[in-house]
């Protein structure tokens, strides 16, 4: 398993959640990956030829999809977002759980009902996702890109509703919003670059048994 690869795992609340499993699969990070006053985004580990890159769930995908890491962890909704051909995702990690919502203020909640809705207008970062949800349903959607902050636009007329995720509903309740529709159910995945898988195929089958060890997933013959 010498073979160099680069996988590479998202800032934030899913990498804290994946670190065990991280572990469970034998993988030990350098002490400069856990100070944080480290600005370093690749990291070495124990494992001979194995980097770790930190980077940004959506761009985690990007260099996994486009076969600058072979490998990586990223959340199903960031999969779906993109559709990404070149990803292959094969383990769910059972971590990063939550939901992908409509919330809207509460005062409009109170007398809204979403089955009667033909066109919405939404803030979110998953247009792609949003269009496709609303369009199955006969709704128009027109979709506002924005990047964080989505709890804002309700308040300042930007649109009336958010397409956002969804894990203890605090902050939506903070920011005066209520969830009125499910979009889809969330979870973190094992992913990995076909073009790579086919180069690479020995070394990336057995991190892939591995990771489907460390969830507990029963040993499969092909992956």
């Amino acid at each position: 398993m010498n073979e160099s690869l680069t996988f590479a795992v998202p800032k934030g609340r899913i990498l804290d959640e994946a670190l065990p499993l991280l572990a469970r699969a034998g993988i030990e990070l350098e002490a400069a990956f856990h100070d944080p006053k480290s600005r370093a985004l690749q990291f070495d580990t124990n494992v001979p030829g194995l980097s770790i890159i930190r980077v940004r769930a959506f761009d985690a995908a990007t260099f996994v999809a486009h076969g600058a890491a072979d490998f990586g962890i990223v959340g199903s909704d960031v999969i779906d977002e993109f559709g990404y051909e070149a990803l292959y995702a094969p383990v769910d990690l059972g971590i990063g759980g939550c939901r992908l919502s409509v919330a809207e203020p509460q005062e409009m909640a109170a007398a809204d009902d979403p089955r009667m809705w033909s066109h919405v207008r939404v803030a979110t970062k998953y247009p792609n996702i949003t269009s496709r949800h609303f369009a199955a349903r006969g709704v128009q959607a027109e979709c506002v890109k924005l990047n964080g902050a989505m709890e804002l636009a309700p308040r300042l007329g930007l649109t009336s509703r958010i397409v956002d995720l969804v894990s203890s509903g605090q902050t939506l309740k903070e920011n005066g919003l209520v969830e009125v529709e499910v979009i889809a159910q969330v979870s973190s995945r094992l992913i990995i670059s076909r073009p790579a898988f086919k180069r690479k195929a020995e070394a990336l089958s057995l991190w892939l048994q591995r990771f489907r060890e460390a969830v507990g997933e029963p040993e499969r013959a092909n992956a």
